[in-house]
């Protein structure tokens, strides 16, 4: 294999490598702030951001190994911005959603907040 040969495969390895990172980074990012959210652990917040961090590296790798130029470097600035955003954004739908159902009476399985039930599975009013 020549220098050349040897380069582009070197090339197309270290996109493949950058994709995969793009998939994983960005998974963990938006899992780890959603559990950091859920537990109400700044610590996993502020570790979802590295996770985003490692997004960012791993789009530019992939950017400058594949030679985007022009409209693709904006489509990869958008992504990296939706990636940003859209974790946020689930997060006050989520919040908004179950402050409806808690504001409305409704449990978040669907039935009505005014009807309880006891360990024997019998329901009982709330006067």
């Amino acid at each position: 294999m020549d220098p050349a040969q040897a380069a582009e495969v070197n090339s197309i390895m270290l996109a493949t490598m950058a994709g995969a990172m793009v998939v994983l980074a960005g998974a963990l990012y938006a899992a780890v702030y959603a559990i950091g959210k859920l537990s109400d652990s700044v610590s996993l917040v502020r570790l979802s951001y590295l996770f985003y961090g490692v997004l960012v590296v791993s789009v530019l790798v992939l950017a400058r190994t594949l030679n985007f130029s022009g409209i693709w470097n904006w489509v990869a600035a958008v992504m990296l911005a939706g990636y940003l955003l859209a974790p946020h954004g689930i997060w006050r739908l989520c919040v908004g959603t179950h402050l409806d159902e808690k504001l409305h009476g409704r449990n978040t399985d669907g039935t009505d907040a005014s009807q309880t039930t006891t360990t024997d599975s019998s329901p009982r009013s709330v006067s």
